[in-house]
């Protein structure tokens, strides 16, 4: 072979290999995804494959690159997510453009598959978790966990935890009102007194303290929590109430302390401040942190709308409000939204509706770890009640309300950063 074609041939060759696929994009923009919250366990599921993974905050929605490869191809295919199959050349040409300080996007290494524990009851409950649906749907593992395994230090094995639709200070979710006579209610009752004697407590409102206390500890000590609905501030107010009684005869069988609203700790709850408790147990209410009742929005103009942060120097926010969009449909829980008086200086409200007075989406840190509350019981069920049929996922696959939840399954995963906000 003379000269010229041996190096026609190399030539040739290096076109080929600068060609060749190297990395899979999982975009995730408003009309570039099919299915955004299955993107979440494909990357996921890459992560548990020791597959390196990168999140591009604030490309294309908060896009994932993963290397190509056949079997994160046909994953991809299987469960119907979209994904674009770039060369090096272009990925190189993506990660150029995204570090660069004009833009605010940034590119986060995400380095293993998080362990995620559920809070959960084992009993069935006349209410649905909107993480469990999504954790399902998007088909990442868990372990439902409750007090016992708590209780006997199993949260050392994870690094995230959700908190189900719970009521940590006792008061069975403040459902006495008008579901005191249902045979669930009656059941739910007989249940929880039933767990706290078999543990070693007299009170129904000691154990669940000392479950809040092993989570608070699990926190402190460098682990993620992440709750919604009333898991959000009767965990804050079981924490302040430590050492008081704040819990009416019908709950606990004695009267509460007098003057106990005097006697509320802030500096140990999380995310809340000054507080007044509801103290009428026939009110479906824990306090004033709620808004549900002090809400002036009408179901068609509820929304509330996500922070933006600089990407580059404020990753951790960033990453916790990716999403095709900013403006979020509203939905309605026993805790819906946290009236922004009452939440403390040192908490960064990621999502609110500022002309309501209220926070939606609230993060903040407490010793090496970090937690975050979001209002609302279903974001694809504007007013769930009791009872109520589960959400059929399939039917929202580009939910943003559901995305959210989602940014905080993968967060642990990523490389640590310093917040700087």
């Amino acid at each position: 072979m003379c000269l010229r074609n041996i190096l026609y041939s190399i030539v040739l060759m290096l076109v080929s290999l600068s060609a060749k696929a190297a990395f899979i994009l999982l975009p995730m923009e408003a009309e570039g995804q099919q299915n955004h919250l299955k993107a979440y366990g494909i990357t996921y599921w890459a992560l548990d494959k020791q597959y390196k993974v990168s999140w591009l905050l604030n490309y294309r929605g908060g896009s994932f690159l993963l290397p190509d490869a056949s079997e994160i191809r046909k994953e991809c295919q299987i469960r119907g997510v979209t994904f674009e199959v770039l060369s090096d050349g272009q990925t190189n040409g993506i990660l150029e453009d995204i570090s660069s300080p004009s833009q605010n996007m940034e590119t986060v290494v995400l380095e293993k598959a998080p362990k995620i524990a559920v809070y959960t009851p084992k009993g069935k409950q006349p209410w649905d978790d909107a993480v469990t649906l999504v954790l399902t749907y998007a088909e990442i593992p868990f372990t439902a966990i409750y007090d016992e395994e708590v209780l006997s230090d199993a949260l050392l094995l994870y690094d995230w935890l959700h908190l189900h639709h719970e009521d940590f200070t006792g008061q069975y979710g403040k459902f006495f009102g008008a579901y005191r006579n249902a045979p669930w209610y009656i059941e739910q009752k007989r249940e929880a007194e039933a767990l706290a004697k078999k543990l070693g407590f007299s009170k129904v409102s000691q154990e669940k303290l000392a479950v809040a206390n092993k989570i608070r500890d699990f926190v402190i000590g460098g682990g993620f929590m992440f709750a919604m609905c009333s898991a959000t501030d009767s965990f804050d107010i079981a924490l302040a109430a430590e050492g008081v009684d704040i819990c009416e005869p019908m709950f606990d069988g004695d009267d509460s302390d007098a003057n106990y609203q005097s006697r509320i700790d802030y500096n140990k709850s999380f995310a809340f401040k000054d507080f007044i408790l509801e103290r009428n147990p026939m009110v479906y209410e824990f306090s004033d942190i709620d808004m549900s009742r002090k809400r002036k929005v009408l179901p068609d103009n509820d929304y509330f709308s996500l922070m933006e942060y600089s990407a580059k120097w404020d990753p951790i926010p960033s990453m916790l409000c990716q999403n095709h969009t900013q403006l979020i449909k509203g939905f309605m829980g026993q805790t819906t939204a946290f009236d922004s008086e009452r939440i403390k200086s040192s908490v960064l409200v990621m999502g609110e509706n500022k002309a309501n007075g209220e926070a939606r989406y609230i993060h903040g840190t407490r010793g090496k770890g970090m937690f975050t509350f979001y209002g609302g019981h279903d974001p694809e069920d504007y007013e769930h009640r009791v009872g109520d049929a589960p959400t059929v996922l399939d039917l929202h696959p580009n939910s943003p309300g559901y995305r959210l939840i989602l940014n905080n399954v993968l967060f642990p995963a990523a490389r640590k950063k310093k917040l700087k906000t």
